[in-house]
């Protein structure tokens, strides 16, 4: 296949990028440099002087604080950037998988979220997200993932990586659950699910679920340092308070996966251990 990879500066798009040619396929990848995903033009002209077996897209204005005032900008990026890409991909027969958040999701669902549950967003972002899948039209793969960490980018793994190394305190929020994911993982679900053109919306995630206090610690530990320097906090807590509404409850459930036969990744345990140990080793 020849695939185009959109955000393929990201943390994500660059694991998708490396997935892919490892699993013998061309490559195009683009960031936001080479392509203004929210221009219609631009797409058109990039997917069509391609013509690419597939498109996946992880470009997203992922700031979930500057969304809240800069809405515009949320919408242009993580909606209508959907809208050209689906356009491009029904014109030139391409098929597209688009990248969404379990954001989309209020939290407050005692239980991981599973495909078929109803979103209920409660931050500009999220909803520019849930926007997005509803752009993305019903021949495309749409894959909601969550917390994900990767050796190309800024994520809690090197957030905490980082403090370890400073005497300062170490506060991470309780009351927030999710599923820790790590991009190699995804990328290589994503890899499979494009090759066999699966429509439909799907959960991708590492298996495992943890608070961001919880998760600190398995980070600290797998690092070899004290996860006792770790202190729990409450979202109200935190000062100054943050803008965007998160999910008190984000975990994911891949229930499309299991019922569709294909495998998910494993726990969030193991990858966080090999990325310990490439970022230490930077």
């Amino acid at each position: 296949m020849k695939v185009l990879v959109t955000g393929a500066a990201g943390q994500l798009g660059r694991d998708m990028a490396i997935r892919f040619a490892a699993c013998g396929h061309e490559i195009v990848g683009v960031s936001r440099r080479d392509l203004n995903v929210a221009r219609r033009d631009e797409v058109l002209g990039v997917v069509g002087a391609v013509q690419p077996d597939a498109v996946v897209n992880c470009a997203a204005y992922t700031a979930v604080d500057d969304c809240e005032t800069n809405v515009d900008r949320a919408y242009a990026v993580n909606a209508v950037a959907v809208r050209n890409l689906a356009e491009a991909a029904r014109r030139f027969d391409a098929h597209l998988c688009h990248v969404s958040t379990d954001y989309v999701f209020s939290g407050d669902k005692p239980e991981p979220y599973h495909e078929w549950d109803q979103p209920d967003p409660r931050s500009v972002y999220g909803a520019s997200k849930l926007a997005g899948e509803q752009e993305a039209g019903e021949a495309a793969t749409v894959v909601r993932t969550s917390w994900l960490c990767g050796s190309h980018g800024a994520n809690m793994v090197g957030t905490v990586l980082r403090l370890a190394a400073e005497d300062g305190p170490m506060r991470f929020v309780s009351d927030q659950r999710g599923s820790p994911s790590f991009t190699p993982d995804v990328a290589a679900v994503i890899e499979r699910l494009c090759v066999d053109r699966r429509p439909g919306l799907y959960h991708v995630t590492n298996r495992g679920e943890a608070s961001w206090y919880e998760f600190a610690r398995e980070i600290m530990e797998a690092a070899g340092h004290d996860p006792g320097r770790i202190e729990p906090i409450a979202t109200a807590e935190l000062v100054p308070p943050r803008p965007a509404i998160r999910p008190v409850n984000s975990a994911l459930e891949n229930r499309a996966l299991t019922l569709a036969g294909v495998e998910s990744p494993g726990d969030f345990r193991e990858p966080l251990r090999r990325l310990v140990a490439v970022l230490v080793d930077q």
